[in-house]
């Protein structure tokens, strides 16, 4: 059987990244490394490879994660002559916005981002009365193969760094911050890992993202761990290390079927890790946390919406700490797969809570902004592609052959 994805291995010609991490590709250069990727330890230690003193690091951590700038003009606490060096050496940039767009009075804004190295990734704002909420990317692309997701057909570009993760957060609550957000200022309250790729196979950088999103200012942006929930289709190994984390984060299982042989077909990992091993992992996480656990289920039209699946989820979710997410699918363009009939979304619903299990149908966003995971990166990527493909078929001059 090929061989899948594991916990930060990345793609199989790993090479180090930031902070000496595995899981970046030889033929692409190591993102830049970041004051969002070092602790504060490290940080102190890079500051005095650059001749200043250790303290300086806390304060141009203060201005990241506090005064959400990376702009040394605005550094006035740090000494005029080293600001620039220091900025450039800690702050550098890593992420450019190619395209944004907005739905639901402007309070739905999803990024499309190009890092250094030209790989595409997306970030969705979400704001709802009484909270905000980032869904981030933890891997330019994703290799879980997945046959109704755009970014699992796409297939896994790279990890991302831990900075590259973080900067998505900051960037949301600088737009927030700065009032450029319908709803006037705000303040990012909740992230979920749930946007390109699979948070797990890209597990060290995730955890040290999460760290600086919940360590308080100026290690991090001082975020409540309760408020962060990573997504997974099912690493099990992966699920217990998170466990043995000492965090408070909920951990939410991309389920989608009730029984192996289709999960087999829509989660290809379920080959290797059967349900009744992912479900275990999941309440050994719920007893370990104390955390409910959040049963990801995206219903997909005569595919796995039909009332005896939901009648076999009840079972294996009745009397366990677990809440069932209904996600009615985005379909994406040319796909087969497309969101349930109303009909069959309220009988689901109805066999879920006859069973005793909490379930709530997600509020869906976005649909006329390529709100689909992955659809705009899906879009960049080919377009880049028929760039390069054009490029190699040009004489001089940029003519044809």
């Amino acid at each position: 059987m090929t061989a899948l994805p594991w916990p930060d291995r990345g793609d199989r010609t790993a090479r180090p990244g930031p902070a000496d991490q595995p899981g970046f590709s030889p033929r692409r250069p190591a993102p830049p490394r970041h004051l969002a990727d070092l602790d504060p330890a490290a940080r102190r230690a890079a500051v005095a490879e650059l001749g200043q003193p250790p303290f300086r690091a806390d304060q141009l951590s203060r201005h990241y994660f506090g005064r959400l700038t990376g702009d040394p003009a605005q550094m006035t606490d740090l000494p005029a002559a080293g600001r620039a060096e220091l900025a450039e050496a800690l702050l550098p940039g890593l992420l450019t916005a190619q395209r944004e767009q907005q739905a639901d009075q402007g309070t739905t804004v999803k990024t499309l981002w190009r890092a250094a190295d030209g790989a595409y990734l997306e970030s969705v704002l979400m704001r709802y009365p009484g909270r905000v909420t980032m869904c981030v990317s933890s891997q330019a692309g994703c290799g879980m193969a997945c046959p109704f997701c755009a970014t699992g057909q796409a297939g896994l570009t790279r990890n991302l760094s831990t900075a590259e993760i973080v900067e998505q957060v900051v960037a949301g609550a600088r737009a927030l911050a700065a009032g450029r957000v319908a709803g006037g200022p705000g303040r990012v309250s909740n992230v979920v890992f749930m946007g390109m790729g699979e948070p797990l196979a890209n597990y060290n950088r995730v955890i040290a993202a999460v760290r600086r999103l919940t360590d308080p200012v100026p290690a991090g942006l001082g975020m409540s761990q309760r408020q962060i929930t990573v997504s997974t289709v099912g690493l099990v190994p992966a699920i217990r290390k998170l466990a043995a984390e000492d965090l408070s984060v909920t951990l939410a299982v991309s389920l989608h079927a009730p029984d192996d042989d289709l999960r087999d077909e829509l989660v290809p990992v379920n080959q290797r890790w059967k349900v009744a091993e992912v479900l275990g992992a999941a309440w050994d996480y719920a007893a370990a946390t104390g955390r409910r656990v959040s049963i990801e289920y995206a219903l997909i039209r005569d595919v796995n919406d039909q009332a005896w699946r939901a009648e076999a989820l009840g079972e294996l979710l009745a009397g366990r700490l677990a809440h069932v997410n209904l996600i009615p699918l985005n379909p994406t363009p040319g796909s087969k797969w497309t969101a349930s009939r109303p009909a069959d979304q309220d009988t689901f619903v109805a066999r879920l809570a006859e069973a005793g299990v909490p379930v709530t149908v997600r509020d869906t966003r976005g649909r006329e902004i390529d709100g689909a995971c992955g659809q705009l990166a899906a879009r960049a990527d080919a377009k880049a592609a028929g760039v390069q493909a054009a490029s190699a078929q040009a004489g001089p001059g940029g003519r044809a052959r």
